[in-house]
């Protein structure tokens, strides 16, 4: 996969996926800031995941593409052992500690706890006791707590920037999993996907990202259709709410029941693919095995011990994490089935990618459209926004369409014909932003065509 080799920006029209204008406009704001240039700056895309949700931490593939909204932070390594940050926009506070003494609050998810994540990850990665101080600010284009991964995007931007000032070397899947892990600091369960893009992603194609061990495979989308990101305009922050924690359960749980059904060693078992790849069976036959293990009706904490033969207390303990405490029941049937039918989807769409039939665009719409029916029933993580946007997008042309990103708010993907591009924008803007009160951000912001944009990178001041 290669390493980040820093990219020169000599304050010349570099080649570089970041406009000219936003990095000298970043470098005067921090001349007004900290008095003084910066020497590098480090820039991570956000995120679209074109289908494959909430499976990641379940250990199935995904398939995203990075987009072109980013993090790009202007940094200076500095004498003192200080690390200060600040942020264009003025709704984030400026923040400033020792850097010997990170503290990350996972009761409040501030803006720089997520910089801190990636700074902390790859110094403890390296066991480094003293590392340098530094000047940061942060310029972020990717819409807040819209499911385009921007919180995601910063943990990996703060970990190249920390790597970089350290002068020290990771390949991109070391970094990926390294802030993967570190993300975790700020108490979201995450499973890998939007670290992994974020360093991965490359311009043209979007990548079938695969875990244990992390690998990325090129998919070279349809040539004919456009995907066009729509946000809900409701925002949900995945730190902020337990419903993200609970489902990483509720999985959790799941493949243990299922693993105990089969005579496995359940307390082993983590991960819901973990059972299948024991088993040694399909995604189809694990879907009819969640019919005969599983019951839809809610599970109480009492009924899951007796199923494995376990205490509550033991439950508490040994299972249930710090965040999931108290929940007193879970949806185990629903969230298998989920799991199991999104990871074939996934395979499926990458098959018609590849296969490239005449009749693709209308295929790969399908699978978006019960992907979303699955994350709607199933899995429980869309709202009735979310799923009134969808409907107009197929209202006005969208050949599939479906949420993205952890759900309970956010965006939408929807494939759509190239030469039905231009009315399906006039007709989803109308429908949606204009009738309802969708309109606080900027439309361009609210609704938008992309394409697979490049990976991280490293500019560096000459």
């Amino acid at each position: 996969m290669g390493s980040l080799a820093p990219e020169a920006f000599r304050g010349g029209k570099a080649d570089t996926p970041v406009p000219y204008g936003r990095l000298l406009k970043l470098k005067e704001m921090f001349k007004s800031k900290f008095g003084s240039i910066p020497k590098f700056y480090v820039r991570a895309p956000g995120r679209v995941n074109l289908i494959g949700e909430h499976i990641d931490y379940c250990g199935y593939s995904v398939l995203p593409m990075a987009v072109e909204q980013d993090m790009l932070i202007a940094v200076e390594p500095v004498k003192t052992h200080t690390l200060q940050l600040a942020n264009t926009n003025p709704l984030y506070p400026d923040f400033s500690t020792s850097i010997n003494n990170i503290q990350i609050d996972k009761t409040k998810p501030l803006w720089h706890n997520y910089f801190l994540c990636g700074f902390k990850g790859i110094q403890e990665y390296f066991g480094l006791s003293n590392p340098t101080g530094m000047n940061c600010l942060v310029d972020g284009n990717i819409p807040p707590s819209s499911g385009l991964s921007s919180s995601s995007a910063l943990v990996c931007c703060a970990g190249l920037v920390t790597l970089t000032v350290l002068g020290m070397n990771l390949s991109k899947v070391e970094l990926a999993e390294v802030c993967a892990k570190s993300e975790r600091y700020i108490g979201t369960e995450g499973g890998g996907m939007d670290q992994s893009i974020s360093f991965l992603a490359e311009e043209g194609t979007a990548k079938l990202i695969e875990f244990n061990p992390l690998r990325a495979t090129d998919v070279k989308l349809p040539s004919g259709a456009v995907f066009v990101i729509a946000n809900s305009c409701v925002e949900m922050n995945k730190a902020a709410t337990s419903h993200f924690n609970v489902r990483v359960m509720e999985c959790r749980l799941a493949a243990k029941l299922l693993a105990k059904y089969k005579g496995l060693q359940w307390d082993q078992i983590m991960r819901l693919e973990e059972v299948q790849a024991k088993l040694g069976v399909s995604l189809e036959e694990m879907l009819l095995l969640t019919e005969d293990a599983l019951h839809p009706e809610l599970y109480s904490c009492e009924e899951i011990c007796r199923c494995l033969g376990i205490s509550l207390e033991d439950l508490r303990t040994q299972i249930l994490t710090a965040n999931t405490q108290d929940v007193l029941v879970f949806k185990l049937y629903q969230r298998a089935k989920h799991v199991y039918g999104e990871a074939a989807r996934v395979l499926r769409f990458k098959a018609i990618c590849e296969e490239a039939p005449d009749n693709a665009v209308q295929l790969l719409g399908e699978l978006m459209n019960q992907s979303h029916r699955s994350c709607r029933d199933l899995y429980e993580c869309s709202c009735s926004e979310l799923d009134q946007l969808v409907d107009i997008c197929r209202k006005f042309g969208a050949q599939g369409s479906r949420l993205t990103g952890a759900g309970w708010g956010g965006c939408t993907v929807s494939i759509v014909p190239a030469d039905k591009l231009p009315d399906f924008l006039a007709n989803v803007q109308d429908a949606y932003y204009k009738r309802c009160d969708h309109s606080e951000a900027p439309e361009k912001q609210n609704l938008f065509a992309t394409k697979p944009g490049g990976g991280a990178l490293v500019f560096l001041e000459a």
